[in-house]
């Protein structure tokens, strides 16, 4: 065997050592961008993920991520991990923006760039990429005043430790508080939600429902899921059908527009967003200005931080057919079950 193939063979397996002792996270390879999932219990963050890491891979990144399973506690762990395994940018989808802020602080200590997905985490320095919360909000409300512009309606909010739970509720407040400061709307219920949890949204309702003696005339729910759990408590005392919201664009939501059973659903089309964390990921990786941002403040007394916020849409009976023509979910699946009173959409 000659001294040059004899070294050659060396230093290929010198390369493989190496690789080897370092793992697969730190091989070769484009940016590494690390992703931490508050959890996958909900229908859309699988869409989310599938979106980002195909945009991502197909601009030459590489995919790192975590499944914090609904634990502040275990995502904390996550993103220190995901900074072991070489992360040169973080997205976070927050559990509890404000218990993670040690941990993201540590990370924008290291100059690792911080995008805060679909959730606020209120830390200068972090990117803000979500849709607009807070027109989300303004068209749930402007959908059940719609149907019902008068009467006794419940406020069904989201996780009190998240910021978009407020975002969503402000804009629910801009278009109904005149109907309320004129006695047109009484609010007999309102309620956050632990996690945005489509079970305990059901017992939340159950709850309204016997304090209020079954009296409840529409109800304002921030998500499908949280919609859902609803529903079930609804239908369980004969009130099906009353004006319901949510928004995600969730599969099940969207039937129940189709039979009637919710009002509208805000989609976020949430592959959009998906692909957008990619693409703001890889500028940031690369040390480059990010496109679009805006600054954006929640409150007066918040910090200001960068922000993309792109824009949903209405889901109602009338518009079903946008998110079929836009491939998000199959005529069968919205149409399933519905009866003679067809929307456009399943005729």
């Amino acid at each position: 065997m000659s001294l040059r193939v004899a070294g050659t063979r060396a230093l290929a397996g010198l390369f493989v050592a190496l690789v080897t002792a370092l793992g697969p996270d730190t091989a070769l390879g484009g940016p590494r961008v690390g992703v931490s999932w508050s959890n996958f219990q909900e229908e859309r963050w699988k869409t989310d993920e599938r979106a980002l890491r195909e945009a991502l891979e197909a601009a030459g990144g590489r995919y790192l991520s975590a499944d914090a399973q609904s634990s502040s506690e275990k995502q904390i762990a996550d993103l220190e991990n995901l900074i072991a395994r070489g992360a040169e940018v973080l997205v976070v989808l927050a559990q509890d923006a404000d218990a993670i802020r040690p941990a993201v602080r540590s990370a924008l200590a290291e100059g690792i760039p911080v995008i805060g997905y679909d959730r606020l985490i209120e830390m200068p320095g972090v990117l803000y990429l979500s849709f607009d919360n807070v027109e989300v909000g303004r068209v749930q409300a402007r959908e059940i005043q719609r149907q019902r512009p008068t009467g006794r309606y419940v406020f069904i909010k989201g996780a009190a430790t998240d910021p978009n739970a407020d975002l969503v509720h402000a804009g629910q407040l801009e278009i109904l508080q005149p109907a309320i400061d004129a006695g047109r709307i009484e609010i007999v219920g309102e309620q956050y939600v632990d996690g945005w949890l489509p079970e305990q949204a059901q017992r939340v309702m159950e709850q309204i429902l016997t304090r209020n003696d079954d009296r409840v005339d529409a109800v304002v729910c921030s998500n499908d899921g949280m919609a859902g759990g609803v529903l079930a408590a609804m239908r369980a005392q004969g009130l099906a059908g009353i004006p319901l919201s949510g928004q995600d664009g969730d599969h099940a939501a969207l039937n129940r527009v189709a039979r009637g059973q919710q009002t509208v659903s805000v989609w976020k089309d949430s592959r959009t967003l998906g692909r957008r964390a990619a693409e703001v990921a890889l500028h940031l990786a690369a040390g480059e200005p990010v496109p679009g941002t805006t600054s954006f403040r929640r409150r007066p007394d918040s910090p200001v931080v960068e922000a993309i916020l792109l824009a949903p849409e209405p889901i109602t009976r009338e518009r079903l057919g946008v998110v079929i023509d836009a491939g998000w979910v199959s005529r069968d699946t919205v149409c399933r079950g519905v009866g003679d009173d067809a929307p456009a959409a399943c005729r």
